[in-house]
């Protein structure tokens, strides 16, 4: 595969305070020729690859970096950012990625669950289904939108069902593959709830796939986790599936 490789150096120069790299870091970055590259399917590992000084910045430093750098995209595009309806798109899209779409970079941002005592007793499966997922592929930047069903079975302990949902998209609000996004809210429930039987089903779209590359608006992609009792016992699986299946 063919790569252009642009090497730079160590110096960095401060602007309005925050440091930018200018044409000289110790990184070496791959810019790939080939088309083909880009609809290549890489998953490196179950945690999100930060690295160590992800949050040495503050969010409004980043919010301001980053509006710089895409009002410089817009221009490299040939667009007019005095334009009444462009001159606010690079701090828009900034604040989106800083605020929202990639919240869930921030660890502070993980949600605070409580677990609490089962007093009912209730030793069955329970099923949070269809819970919204909003996410982001990490190869293109653009939106995965779908739904995800997760169960477990409790160890003694319970914890509020809104929860679930929040640990769904705090792990959702970052960039993502659909794998490691189902194998992330499994470590975590599994952690949380101090117990292995747990499931997790995501069946999403992928934006990366309808709206350019192949551009096939029909299909999804479905990842599944199972562990513990859902794992071992086909029949404890082939219930959580029927359950999730109607309407």
């Amino acid at each position: 595969m063919k790569r252009q490789e642009i090497m730079l150096s160590t110096q960095e120069k401060k602007r309005n305070g925050v440091p930018h790299l200018n044409g000289n870091t110790a990184h070496a970055l791959h810019i790939h020729t080939d088309d083909a590259c880009c609809d290549d399917h890489v998953c490196t590992g179950k945690e999100t690859p930060l690295r160590p000084d992800a949050f040495d910045l503050t969010d409004d430093e980043k919010i301001d970096l980053i509006a710089e750098k895409f009002a410089e995209i817009l221009h490299i595009l040939g667009l007019d950012l005095q334009d009444d309806s462009l001159k606010d798109t690079p701090r828009r899209v900034a604040k989106m990625y800083v605020k929202e779409v990639f919240s869930g970079l921030h660890p502070a941002r993980k949600p605070s669950v409580q677990l609490f005592d089962n007093p009912y007793q209730y030793n069955q499966m329970l099923v949070e289904k269809n819970i919204t997922v909003h996410s982001y592929c990490e190869h293109h930047l653009v939106p995965i939108i779908g739904v995800a069903h997760v169960a477990y079975i409790s160890s003694g302990k319970v914890i509020g069902l809104s929860k679930i949902n929040r640990i769904v998209r705090y792990f959702a609000k970052r960039p993502q593959v659909q794998e490691r996004l189902t194998e992330q809210i499994a470590e975590e429930l599994k952690k949380v709830l101090q117990t292995e039987d747990v499931a997790v089903y995501i069946d999403a779209e992928h934006f990366c796939v309808k709206t350019r590359g192949v551009e096939d608006t029909q299909s999804t992609t479905v990842t599944t986790h199972y562990s513990g009792k859902f794992l071992k016992d086909s029949l404890v699986r082939q219930e959580f599936l029927s359950i999730i299946a109607k309407k």
